[in-house]
C-alpha cells in the first residue's frame, strides 16, 4: 500500500482495508485538531489507488469492510469518486462495506441522487465530526459549520442509506460552556438521530490554536469529573430512536457502550456512580488519542 504520513481511521474500521485515496482534510482548520497540519489536501492519483486495490485483493481476502483515507474522501468529485468504488466492487468482491470520513462540506457537495448512487455502489457508513451541537462553541473552534447544518446534512446521508456515525468531544465547551455543550449537542444528535455516536474526551494537543489558548488561559480544560458529569448531561439530554452511544475511546475516564433509549437510565445511573466515587475512572496515564 502507498501509504504517506499519519493514516487516521475511526476505532470500528481496525479491521478494515484502509485504502488512502486523499492525503489530509479539505477543511484543515479546527482549533483543537493537529491530525493533519503539514498536510496539503489533495487527492491521490487514480493508478496509484487501483494499484493499492490490486494489493488488497493479494493480501486483504480476510477483511469484509475497507475504509477509504485520510480526513474528507467524500469531497472527491463523482467523476473520480465513482470508478473507485466500482474497482473496489469488481476487483474485492467479498467487501460488504465501504466506510469514509465526511463533513458538511462534502455532504453539500453531492446531490440525494449522488449519495443515493455512492450507496448502492458499497459506502455504507459515513463517519462525521459533529464535536458540538452549541453554535458558540463550533465558532470557536472554527468547524465550518452551525448545528443546522450539521442536523441537515446528517439527514441527508440517512436518508441515502447510509448509517451515521458521529463524534463529539467532551470538554470542547470548556468549563463554563461545560453544560450548554453537553445540552445543546443532545438537542442536535436527537435531530439527527444517528446510528452510532462516539463520545472522546478532549486532550490538548501541543502546536494546535486551543493548546495556545489554554497554555495562554484563554481556554479552561474541564477536570475528570467535569467531563463525566458533562457525559451525562449530554446523554440526559440526547433522545435516538434506536442507536448505540458509545464513550469507550482510550481518552475517557469511563468506559461506556448503551442503546438508546433502552440502556439511557442504566447508563446515567452508573455514570452518577462513578462521579460518586463508587467507581475509579480512568487514571491519566492511561488515557490516549
Amino acid at each position: 500500500m502507498h501509504y504517506e504520513g499519519t493514516v487516521i481511521r475511526p476505532p470500528s474500521e481496525a479491521d478494515s482495508i484502509l485504502l488512502q485515496v486523499t492525503l489530509g482534510c479539505s477543511h484543515n482548520k479546527c482549533t483543537f485538531c493537529g491530525t493533519y497540519r503539514g498536510k496539503r489536501f489533495n487527492i491521490k492519483k487514480d493508478d496509484m489507488i487501483f494499484e493499492d486495490i490490486e494489493f488488497a485483493r493479494n493480501y486483504c481476502r480476510r477483511q469484509n469492510r475497507l475504509f477509504l483515507c485520510d480526513g474528507d474522501a467524500l469531497v472527491i468529485p463523482m467523476r473520480r469518486l465513482v470508478p473507485i468504488l466500482e474497482r473496489i466492487r469488481d476487483r474485492l468482491p467479498w467487501v460488504e462495506r465501504v466506510g469514509v470520513y465526511a463533513n458538511t462540506k462534502s455532504i453539500k457537495m453531492k446531490t440525494d441522487e449522488d449519495l443515493a448512487r455512492l450507496h448502492k455502489l458499497g459506502i455504507k457508513i459515513a463517519y462525521m465530526g459533529l464535536e458540538s451541537g452549541d453554535n458558540k462553541v463550533l465558532e470557536a473552534i472554527r468547524k465550518g459549520a452551525d448545528a443546522d447544518k450539521m442536523i441537515a446534512m446528517g439527514k441527508k446521508l440517512k436518508k441515502a442509506g447510509i448509517k451515521v456515525s458521529v463524534t463529539v468531544l467532551l470538554g470542547l465547551g470548556g468549563r463554563k460552556g461545560a453544560l450548554d455543550h453537553a445540552r445543546e449537542t443532545g438537542r442536535v444528535l436527537t435531530a439527527m438521530d444517528p446510528d452510532f455516536v462516539g463520545a472522546l474526551s478532549l486532550m490538548l494537543i501541543p502546536g494546535t490554536e486551543l493548546y495556545d489558548q489554554y497554555e495562554k488561559g484563554a481556554f479552561e480544560l474541564p477536570g475528570p469529573e467535569e467531563m463525566l458529569a458533562e457525559l451525562g448531561a449530554m446523554i440526559a439530554a440526547t433522545n435516538l430512536t434506536d442507536g448505540l452511544f458509545h464513550a469507550n475511546h482510550a481518552s475517557n475516564y469511563l468506559p461506556i457502550r448503551a442503546h438508546l433509549p433502552q440502556d439511557k437510565e442504566k447508563t446515567l445511573e452508573l455514570i452518577s456512580r462513578a462521579l460518586d466515587g463508587k467507581i475509579p475512572l480512568k487514571p491519566e496515564y492511561m488515557r490516549a488519542l
